[in-house]
């Protein structure tokens, strides 16, 4: 770690990032377990309730290269301040002020936030960890599956003891609290958070190009849309998929606690395999053919075979980020191109993730046939994993 040598910085600083991370996700996977509880209730289309999720996403994509912008222009202090700040506040709004309208504008500004931060994470954790990037990724990609799981299980049952599903939403701004006091004490303790920008080395140099025109940057894109669209998908409609094959919401949620569950040991536990076995197709086929056979199961509409299915569709969902998360930075050199190559990565990727619930909404409110929303899932397996064998089997150096 970069002028970090004692260890209780080191530790402040893997909290830090755990504590951010932790409300990356909450904001938009809360909605999918009240999917039909606020569609009723508002009496709205599928595709109407879908924007909830669909929103985010897409701004998450849309806003990712304002990142390098605001760390340059306000600094890497001042910015995660004021996104965090809008993280909690919007989430807190949805329990002080009701309606759709409230509910679609929290969405967007809390996308806009969450599309500053993450690209913002990974070059910190370029720069003071780069001997040790694929385990810290674990750290990062750990905390946005333990706020994903814990928001994907527990908003139902906020949901059944308080019959008010603007508390269920609102709850999830008490992370942003943690998050803040972290990054406060991390402020005053750490010093090496900003992006060099002045390269050392010829290929440090050939780095400074842009991402945008470099073919295996927009391998990495489309690989990062097709993984955010099929994580986003599965958030938001396996609850509707479960009430539909006649299980309850409380049923449902619990079958959401499973997968996330499963998906959190993935998220720590994959970055350290890694760095034992550093195959980088190898791991993309196990998740890709593990995803598959989850669809699978979910397809038959049977109740066992669909808690088998929640089960492994962890294994994907908690390995396929780390790794997308991963190939930008093992094909930069700096902290800055790090921050480029990702910012270009979710820019177009999570515009995807954010399409695709959003035509499964359409197909289904046509169709009102969950076979179809499964099928589109299995397409987008399909495609990544088409996808990976053009990625090329880069050898991840030894951590």
């Amino acid at each position: 770690m970069t002028n970090t040598e004692k260890k209780p910085a080191i530790i402040l600083l893997l909290l830090t990032i755990f504590a951010v991370s932790i409300n990356l996700r909450p904001a938009i996977t809360s909605i999918g377990p009240m999917l039909e509880t606020i569609r009723e209730q508002l009496l709205l289309s599928n595709a109407q309730v879908s924007l909830l999720t669909a929103i985010p996403v897409i701004s998450m994509g849309v806003f990712a290269t304002l990142s390098p912008v605001f760390n340059r222009l306000f600094g890497l202090k001042k910015t995660m301040y004021v996104m965090l700040i809008l993280i909690g506040f919007m989430t807190a709004l949805r329990g002080v002020i009701t309606g759709y309208v409230v509910l679609v504008i929290t969405a967007f500004v809390i996308g806009v936030a969450i599309a500053v931060v993450g690209p913002l994470l990974s070059a910190m954790i370029k720069q003071n960890f780069p001997d040790r990037t694929a385990s810290v990724i674990g750290v990062y990609s750990f905390g946005m599956g333990v706020g994903s799981a814990a928001s994907a299980g527990l908003t139902a049952v906020f949901y059944e003891g308080t019959d008010s599903y603007p508390f269920a939403l609102s709850i999830w701004a008490v992370l942003a609290l943690l998050g803040l006091v972290c990054w406060f004490f991390t402020m005053r303790h750490t010093m090496e958070v900003k992006e060099k920008s002045t390269p050392t080395t010829k290929k440090q140099v050939e780095w400074k190009v842009s991402p945008w025109k470099s073919k295996k940057a927009w391998l990495f894109l489309l690989f990062f849309g097709l993984q955010s669209s099929a994580f986003f998908s599965i958030i938001t409609w396996l609850a509707p998929i479960a009430t539909s094959a006649g299980m309850t919401l409380l049923q449902a949620g619990t079958l959401l606690s499973v997968m996330t569950t499963v998906q959190i040991f993935l998220n720590i536990l994959l970055p350290l395999a890694m760095e034992r076995f550093f195959s980088r197709r190898f791991w993309l086929l196990l998740m890709l053919v593990s995803g598959m056979t989850a669809l699978l199961l979910f397809w038959t509409g049977v109740h066992s075979f669909m808690w088998i299915g929640a089960f492994v569709m962890g294994i994907p969902l908690g390995g396929l980020f780390p790794i997308a998360l991963l190939l930008p930075l093992d094909e930069t050199n700096d902290a800055e191109s790090a921050n480029k190559w990702t910012a270009m990565m979710q820019t177009g990727g999570f515009v995807m993730g954010g399409l695709l619930p959003l035509i499964i909404a359409f197909v289904y409110d046509w169709t009102l046939n969950h076979h179809y929303t499964i099928l589109i899932m299995m397409i987008l397996y399909i495609g990544m994993f088409i996808i990976t064998f053009f990625i090329g089997d880069k050898k991840i150096e030894s951590y």
